[in-house]
This record gives structure tokens, sequence and C-alpha cells, in this order.
């Protein structure tokens, strides 16, 4: 069986050469994650290029996620570099430093000073510094250390519960949405929405700028979970950011969080991505660590769509070792996951006719022990929604546009297949469907399979028609 689950890899220093990047593919990269809080455009321009070469040679679709950086709420840079903070000492946060010290640090964000007050609690570098807030004059934010410890340049700055009021599109997202539109992402991530609204605007920003990328609103506020269900409704997907939404909500929340966010994504049928430090070891370590691999496998129990590397393949020292060891656990993982299908067919309402069709050939590929699915769709749409239960059986999605091939490169259990559609009939189109998946060694003579295509053909949402085949039995249309 081919891995359900899809792993994204951030693309960074350690994993920009042609060379190791095409072995990045190989050992099992899905989709690539191009990080806009870095670089310049013309950086992710030569990326996206360097992805899609690397993935025509292997003859893998590789999609390509363009991840905004979002507001910059960070203390500014240090004289030194960087400072050391003990437990008790005062420091004052400054949005009028330049160039901070041992006594107070500068703020990208300048209206932090708006947003806090006596008592609010600031957690820098992802919660490893602690600061009470005594008072606010002016630009300054007067605080005492709770915890210290080392503070660098540019750390990131949250409030404990939330309430920052920086909005989640900056100008440079705007423009960095352009350029991810020139360069034609598969998806786009937007970082800290806080309602559907932020979700609406970027789609909107998207489509003005001649793009067609789904949008991923990466899960990181606590504003953001408490209006999780109208988010997860505007987007196409979300991500379970665990770094800042640890920080802003208790590391302890973290685990149901992600549970409940899994299943209401894959319950509304949108993609979910699951984040941050899955295999932070391997950064430094060939092997990861047995926390490590039990937190990659409860996502994949879990259901999600797929997991993501960032600094590990970005920066670490063994970015293809990385991807070795996720596929092999996702793999692993995926044997004991259970199939309940009866039960999650009760909370389904069929609205449409080719959603019909699409849970009607999952519960017949299930019941009957098929050995695969074969939905010849346009869009994509058919494919997703057969993504969204787990009946045990590979999806194999064939399509002729690259732009859907691509895009389906993260749904789980969904295997896309370029397919060039000539064929002037039905039964034609089917017969041709089959020979390719024999083609590709995903069938055999005698297996059975079920097809999905829709008439009149090559229309997007027009699945209409199921048909379930022994391979080898169909003939050519006549000539």
């Amino acid at each position: 069986m081919p891995r359900d689950t899809k792993i994204v890899a951030t693309l960074g220093p350690a994993s920009s050469d042609a060379d190791v990047l095409e072995r990045m593919i190989r050992a099992g990269v899905d989709v690539v994650r191009l990080n806009f809080s870095h670089g310049k455009p013309q950086d992710h321009i030569a990326r996206a290029q360097l992805v899609r070469e690397a993935a025509a040679r292997v003859g893998r679709p590789v999609g390509i996620l363009a991840d905004l950086q979002g507001p910059k709420i960070r203390v500014g840079k240090f004289a030194d570099g960087k400072i050391w903070l003990d437990k008790g000492a005062p420091f004052i946060l400054d949005a009028k430093c330049e160039l901070g010290n041992a006594d107070r640090a500068g703020l990208d964000y300048k209206d932090l000073t708006r947003d806090v007050s006596a008592g609010s609690v600031l957690l820098l570098d992802d919660g490893r510094i602690v600061l009470d807030v005594q008072r606010v004059l002016g630009s300054e934010i007067f605080t005492i250390v709770r915890h210290g410890g080392e503070l660098s340049d540019n750390k990131g700055i949250n409030r404990q519960g939330g309430g920052l009021s920086a909005a989640a599109l900056t100008a440079k997202d705007m423009d960095d949405i352009r350029t991810a539109a020139s360069i034609d992402v598969d998806f786009v991530a937007i970082s800290f929405p806080k309602s559907a609204a932020d979700m609406y605007m970027a789609r909107q920003l998207m489509h003005a700028a001649g793009g067609h990328a789904l949008t991923i609103a990466k899960i990181e506020r606590v504003e953001a979970v408490a209006a999780l269900e109208e988010i997860i409704s505007a987007s196409d997907g979300i991500m379970v950011a665990r770094g800042d939404l640890a920080v802003e909500v208790g590391d302890a929340a973290v685990p149901a969080l992600q549970k409940r966010m899994i299943r209401m994504a894959r319950e509304r049928n949108k993609l979910v991505i699951t984040a941050t430090q899955m295999m932070e070891s391997m950064i430094v370590s060939p092997a990861p660590t047995r926390a490590e691999v039990s937190d990659v496998a409860n996502a994949v129990l879990d259901g999600t769509d797929a997991v993501m590397l960032s600094a590990e393949t970005a920066a670490g020292r063994f970015p293809v070792e990385t991807i070795e060891a996720m596929a092999r656990i996702c793999l692993e993982a995926e044997k004991s996951a259970e199939v309940t299908l009866e039960r999650e067919f009760l909370n389904q309402v069929f609205t449409r006719i080719d959603q019909t069709i699409s849970l009607a050939a999952i519960w017949a590929a299930h019941h009957l022990k098929v050995k695969a699915i074969a939905a010849l769709t346009e869009s994509g749409s058919t494919a997703l929604w057969m993504s969204r239960l787990n009946c045990g059986v590979p999806v194999y999605a064939l399509t002729p546009r690259s732009a859907a091939l691509t895009k389906m490169s993260l749904y789980r259990a969904v295997f896309p297949v370029l397919m060039d559609q000539q064929p002037s009939s039905r039964d034609e189109l089917l017969y041709e469907a089959e020979q390719l998946l024999m083609k590709e060694n995903l069938v055999e003579k005698g297996d059975f399979i079920v097809l999905t295509a829709g008439e009149p053909m090559g229309n997007s949402g027009g699945t209409n028609t199921l048909k379930i085949v022994r391979v080898g039995d169909q003939q050519p249309a006549a000539s």
C-alpha cells in the first residue's frame, strides 16, 4: 500500500541544492513549503522553479505552499546580538528603542503598548522567557522577569491568553500574495488569522492577483480557536500551528485542540496540516526521539492530511534522513488506523450528485474489498470528498489538469496521476483510465476497481457515474 499521509517539507539553506531537493522528493516529500518570513521575492521565484524541475526529474507531482509571515510581533535587535535576563530583574520593552541592551529592547510591533496593561503576561521566544507587565508609560512597557534566560535578536512575543490587535494581513503579506500568485503556488498559508474575514480577504487578494491557490488558515491565536468553525468554513484547509498556539493557550491544551481541529476539518471536507517541532531533534541528530515518533504517529491516527517539517529540512543537518524517518512512521501508523466507515457515514449529508457518487464509491470499495478507486476528475473535488473518509483503499485521481494534479498532492490517501483525456466517449475514457493504471503498475489484471467519471466529459463538478469493473474485462471502443 502507498503512504496515505502526506509530507510537507520547508525549503531553506539545507535543502535549496538541486541534488538534495531531488533526494528529498524521492524520499517522500509531497508538498514543499516556501517560508515567506525569510528571503526576497526573487528567492521564492527561484526556489519554486527549483521544486518544479526536481519534481519533473523524479516524475512525481509536488505541490508548493507559500507560508506568509503575518504580523511581526517581535523584539528588535541588540547591540551585542543577545542579552541575558535574570529572574526578578526589571526590563523595558521600548517602541522607540533602536538597539537593545541588558535594560531594554526595541519592538517591531509598535502598537504593543496599546494592547497590554498592568497585569498582562508576555511570553518571549516561544515562552522560554516570561515577563510580568507592571505598567505602560508612553512608548515603554515596564516589566519584571518571571522566567529569565538568553534573549537574542528578533525573538517573537505573545501575550498569554491572546488579545493582540495586529491585523493578520500586513502590507508585506499583500505583496507576498502577489508574488505567490505570480509563481502559481498551490496553497497559501495565512498566519495569525482571527476571523473568517481574514481568510476571505486573503482569498480575494489571491484571485485579484490572478492566482488560484487554496487558502490554509494557521490556527495559532486564542481568537482563532474561539472562531474555529467560521474560519474553517472560510478556508480550504487549516494548519495546526502548535508553536504560537501552545504559547497562547498553554502547552497542555494543545493535544486535545489538535484532535478537535483535525476532526472538525475532516467533517467539513477541509484539509488539515499538523505542524511544528514534529522531528525537532533531527535538526542535529540522524534519528528521531521516541516522543517524536509517537507525536507523528498520533497525528496520523487522528486523521491529519499531512505532517509538516520546518527547521528540520530548512536548516537541519539531515533533511533527507528526516523525511525517510517521517515516511516510515506514517506508514507504520496507517497500518493500525481504524476503519470506521459505518459510523462516519451516519454524519454525512449528501447535497450534490458528485458528492453522492464519491461517497458511494468509498462505500462500495470498502465492502467489496477492491484494489483501488480511480476517480476521473477535473478540479479534484471528487477526490477530496473521497479522502475525508478512511476506507482502506487508495484513491487514484486521474486528471488532465496540472493545477489539479499538484493541489491533490496534499489530500490524504489520494494519489494524483496525469491523464491526457482525449477519448470521445465515456466507455473509451474508462477503458483508457484502466489501461493507465495498469501501465503505472497500480493494478493488475483480475483486480476489481471502482471507477467514477462525469458526463458530459470535461466539466468540473460533473461526476455522475460509478462503475465497478474487473481489470482486463473491458474492451476498447470500436473505431
